[in-house]
């Protein structure tokens, strides 16, 4: 077997006892439910301002404005992509598809780097299960509490906050809907609109749609989603190795565990730095128990990390019995940070990246596509021209109104038949037929190749190919 393989660990989960508190839950069991301990500590802070930070991000971003308009705001009715002053079409999508393969990449690479950190700290679900967790804290009381008065009759002053719990949970579903819809829709009509009841069928059922996911995903299901769900946790292992990063536990220093008094020394025991006291369990979002190895449902919060490290300071041990390591160095090996592996991913991210700034850099703000009159090649008109007639599409890409002077060659002698300047509105695709005559004893063969050309007012010129036919 190669050495860069981690050890395969028997860690079937044992049923949970609530008296004891003492194992660990069926995580594996989508009706056993896991009470979230609430856990303090330096990677909580880190996940929680992170958490807040990208969370503003999500809810701001629809509201920033660009001139008269939404500075983002993918339009896919109109097929119209609007980010501040550029508005990219569906011809544009090339860049949508670079930034998802940088994305990849980059999380491939974080992945073998730090292990699941995205899923710890970033996920949308964990963002939403936190703060949902935070609620059920606030309104129903700690983890120990929830779990008692959940096995008792349910009373009125249960039942009330329990309510106001659901009704808070409602709400942030419903904003986070309306956040969502609001980057495919204006999101101030859409909000006027939604809660006044004039919104149209697509809108409002997409709101209640996400609103329903958001609800469902951190209210109900919340680690369902990551073990049966999520197919990330599924294929990470391709990316691990035994220098990536994770959320370990340190047998050789921690067992064997046991209780004691902070007065006893551990080693006049035989026990090591674990005292048992499950508290890396009831933080856990997941449920597992992180001292019996790496497994796949470890998100690397860091929960248990800082729930342990508390404990350490209380007993007067040294920290990090539970710490972000790798299983080279729990073995007792020297961590190779810098591999093929993690380099490669490294090398692609970056020429994505390159590609990407490239395309943008050549992305065009004006288009032109030209499409012939297909029910009549050409026709001889009443001045006695051959006269063909196109359609052209002429794309402002801009957020201000352009005025574009249009033109042809590959023709001596051409006589234009409509308008050769225009005024085209911000992100509008404006269609424009146009007639082009030219005599017959000027083109020397069947079919002619001419180019269309439109020039803006920094001097720009865009050109587009087409055929000018000659009748048999």
């Amino acid at each position: 077997m190669s050495q860069d393989k981690i050890d395969i660990k028997d860690v079937t989960p044992k049923q949970f006892n609530p008296k004891t508190h003492k194992s660990s839950s069926d995580r594996f069991n989508p009706n056993s439910g896991i009470y979230v301990r609430q856990s303090k500590g330096t990677f909580q802070k880190l996940r929680r301002y992170g958490g807040w930070f990208l969370l503003a991000l999500f809810v701001l971003t629809p509201w920033i404005s660009f001139g008269d308009r939404q500075a983002i705001l993918l339009d896919i009715g109109s097929q119209q992509f609007n980010f501040f002053a550029t508005t990219l079409f569906p011809q544009d999508l090339t860049l949508l598809a670079l930034l998802f393969v940088i994305a990849a990449f980059g999380l491939f690479f974080i992945t073998t780097f730090l292990g699941r950190v995205w899923c710890g700290y970033l996920c949308p679900q964990t963002v939403w299960t936190f703060m949902y967790i935070w609620f059920e804290e606030k309104l129903e009381g700690p983890a120990n509490k929830r779990r008692k008065q959940d096995q008792l009759k349910m009373t009125s002053n249960l039942l009330a906050r329990k309510a106001l719990k659901h009704l808070a949970w409602i709400a942030i579903a419903i904003a986070t809907g309306l956040t969502f819809v609001g980057y495919f829709v204006p999101v101030k009509e859409l909000i006027v609109d939604f809660f006044t009841f004039n919104s149209e069928f697509l809108p409002a059922f997409w709101v209640l749609f996400f609103a329903g996911c958001t609800y469902g995903n951190a209210g109900w299901m919340r680690s369902i989603v990551c073990l049966h769900m999520c197919p990330y946790a599924r294929f990470q292992s391709a990316m691990f190795d035994k220098d990536t990063y994770i959320v370990g536990y340190d047998p050789k220093r921690g067992e064997s565990r046991g209780p004691r008094s902070r007065k006893k020394d551990p080693k006049e025991l035989g026990l090591g730095d674990c005292i048992d006291c499950n508290l890396c369990v009831q933080v856990c979002p997941t449920g597992i128990d992180i001292r019996d190895g790496l497994q796949y449902e470890c998100i690397n919060c860091g929960a248990c990390i800082d729930a342990c490290n508390e404990t350490m300071g209380k007993m007067g041990y040294e920290k990090d019995l539970i710490s972000y390591t790798t299983e080279h160095k729990l073995a007792g090996h020297k961590t190779h940070i810098m591999r093929p592996k993690l380099i490669g991913y490294g090398i692609a991210m970056i020429l994505m990246v390159g590609l990407f700034i490239a395309q943008i850099a050549t992305v065009e703000p004006m288009g032109l596509d030209v499409l012939r009159d297909r029910n009549q090649l050409s026709r001889i008109n009443n001045t006695g021209l051959i006269e063909n007639t196109y359609t052209l599409k002429i794309i402002n890409k801009t957020q201000q109104e352009q005025n574009y002077l249009l033109s042809v060659t590959g023709l001596e002698e051409v006589t234009w038949y409509g308008s050769q300047n225009v005024n085209v509105e911000p992100g509008e695709v404006l269609s424009l037929p146009i007639s082009l005559g030219a005599n017959s004893d000027e083109l020397s063969a069947p079919i002619t190749t001419i180019t269309f050309e439109i020039k803006n007012n920094d001097q720009q010129v865009i050109k587009a190919e087409s055929r000018f036919f000659k009748p048999l």
